[in-house]
């Protein structure tokens, strides 16, 4: 097993699944065979240079679709792995995965009607387009760094019903047999939730960051970039349109987090980096508008605002996570936060001995800022200094804090970690800003967490394994796909063809195969392509070569909307390209 695997999180690995690798149809191999052929043909030219070394590094094959297990015994050599997941995941866990260097890949892939362009991840996105270029060292780097910042990303309930509209019209567009208006409807659900006007969250910003270079990503010289982007690199149609003048090259800055995208259709600009440092140093600027690093009223309110799990960093470095309810604020700085139902405190991301969801169950509320008339910020008074402020344990004290904040009763513990003072345990306790009591005696112990300020809040608890954080599973299943008769049979002619191409045997087959896939499925054409690349091998065959070649000509007269598929597909075959 990939080590790297061995320290993925409970929480990350309930949303990982075996791959389905048995499910693959061989048309679904020709799928992936003809889109890397033409990846590598074109790509070549056009990707950033690192992208064919990544290929051979990453053990990507090019004639069949990539085993898990095959790939994690190379990826491991280059510190990362992979895991198969089923479809979209949500984006913090999406994240997380990368921070841990694991990179994620949708199981399913794309049908052929979608061979050019797919909306849903699928096994040609993730590893042929991802995990090449993270054998680059330096973007490896940034992905990880990205992954590890957007994480602690704050979302937004929109954010969660984009993205299950999103995963659901994915889910049906993966599917060959969806009909035409559940997918039209699905489009419709997920406009109708991109229209709602909010205030953009810092999830949905630092995921149009993702989007514009992990996803879309363009290098070099503004005039002649080279593509880098996972969906270019994976879509044999964009990959093209995208270089042309129509589609409009930005340089990159921070200004592309207030670029939205659409999935559903081809991007109308892409942003160019002129290197892989570049993007660190733009992530690294996005991180400190994030409430990760200003804390203060802005962290603490993205907190609130979230709806989910959050952590507050107090400045003595106590971490309180929950899901944050309210706060009060006093001269514009948090000078009382409040979370609602399960909380932890930790330090350094590890829950402190007794402060988990059981004992906090109900919530978990404090005072923040200094002690009035007191110059050293409290969690830095040494005990000498406690004492002579008269704060003992055993003794009933009071603090006036400088917002106006009283704390009253009987000092039980002092705790301490790194010197510095964290929390503060009472008894009998009052604790009341102005005319409003904010904890009573009766409601038993109150741990007060020390700290001048709140210096950092981000997504997510400070300590997941403890607090047993869990990803919601979607209830949402990619579709199996029940194949009919006639397309089962219509799989073993492409398994037929794929075993003659690989045993370089029982070509004469290719007679009796040939009149079945014109009587029967006549709206084929990669199919024939693979049959001419087989019977352009041989002399003998010049006949059936003659005929397929006629066949392919008439459909892409007939249906110009193959006719750059079947073009790419006889520049792929020897000797015949026009």
């Amino acid at each position: 097993m990939n080590f790297i695997l061995e320290k993925l999180p409970r929480h990350l690995m309930q949303l990982v699944i075996d791959q389905p690798y048995n499910s693959y149809t061989s048309q679904n191999h020709a799928v992936w065979r003809y889109v890397m052929r033409q990846n590598v043909r074109y790509l070549s030219k056009v990707a950033h240079g690192s992208y064919m070394g990544g290929l051979k590094r990453t053990g990507i094959s090019i004639d069949s679709i990539p085993h898990m297990y095959g790939m994690n015994r190379i990826l491991k050599e280059i510190g990362w792995a992979a895991v198969a997941v089923d479809g979209f995941i949500p984006p913090s866990a999406f994240m997380e995965f990368q921070a841990y260097n694991v990179l994620v890949i949708a199981a399913d892939i794309r049908p052929i009607d979608q061979i050019e362009y797919t909306p849903a991840p699928d096994i040609i996105h993730e590893a042929a387009g991802h995990a090449p270029i993270i054998a680059d060292p330096e973007y490896a780097e940034y992905l990880k760094l990205f992954g590890q910042i957007g994480s602690k990303a704050f979302s937004s309930a929109r954010d969660f019903e984009i993205y299950e509209a999103v995963r659901h019209l994915s889910i049906l567009k993966a599917n060959p047999y969806t009909t035409p208006d559940a997918i039209v409807n699905a489009e419709k659900e997920l406009a109708e939730v991109e229209a709602i006007q909010e205030t953009a969250s810092e999830m949905s910003r630092i995921r149009n960051l993702h989007w514009w270079t992990v996803e879309y990503g363009l290098i070099g010289d503004l005039k002649s970039p080279k593509i880098y982007g996972a969906g270019l690199l994976s879509s044999i149609g964009e990959s093209y349109s995208s270089l042309q003048p129509l589609v409009k090259k930005i340089p990159y800055t921070i200004k592309a987090a207030d670029y939205n995208f659409d999935i559903t259709t081809r991007q109308p600009q892409l942003f160019v980096t002129p290197d892989f440092q570049h993007l660190t140093d733009v992530l690294l600027e996005f991180e400190k508008t994030m409430a990760l690093q200003t804390g203060g009223v802005d962290g603490v309110m993205k907190a609130i605002e979230s709806g989910y799990t959050g952590t507050c960093v107090y400045s003595s470095g106590l971490q309180v996570s929950g899901t944050f309810q309210e706060m009060i604020i006093h001269q514009e700085t948090p000078v009382y936060i409040k979370t609602e139902g399960p909380t932890q405190l930790c330090f350094e991301n590890l829950q402190l001995e007794g402060h988990g969801k059981d004992y906090h169950s109900h919530g978990f509320s404090s005072p923040v800022g200094k002690l009035k008339d007191v110059a050293t910020p409290l969690e830095m008074l040494t005990d000498g200094e406690l004492m002579d402020l008269g704060l003992e344990t055993g003794k009933t004290v009071m603090l006036t804090f400088e917002s106006g904040v009283i704390v009253k009763g009987n000092l039980q513990r002092i705790w301490r970690k790194n010197g510095r003072i964290i929390l503060l345990t009472f008894t009998d306790c009052t604790v009341t800003f102005r005319d409003r009591v904010l904890f009573k005696p009766e409601w038993g112990n109150f741990d007060m967490a020390v700290g001048e300020k709140i210096v950092s809040a981000f997504s997510g608890p400070a300590d997941p394994y403890a607090f047993e954080l869990e990803y919601p599973v979607p209830k949402e299943k990619t579709h199996k796909i029940i194949h009919s008769p006639d397309a089962i049979q219509l799989h073993s002619l492409y398994q037929a063809v794929r075993e003659i191409r690989e045993n370089g045997a029982g070509q004469k087959k290719l007679h009796d195969i040939w009149p079945q896939l014109c009587s029967k499925y006549p709206e084929e054409w990669l199919l024939p392509l693979e049959i001419l690349e087989i019977s352009a091998e041989g002399f003998q065959y010049e006949g059936l070569q003659k005929e397929v070649r006629e066949y392919l000509d008439k459909k892409k007269a007939a249906e110009p909307g193959l006719k750059t598929l079947i073009d790419n597909g006889y520049a792929a075959v020897s000797g015949l390209n026009e």
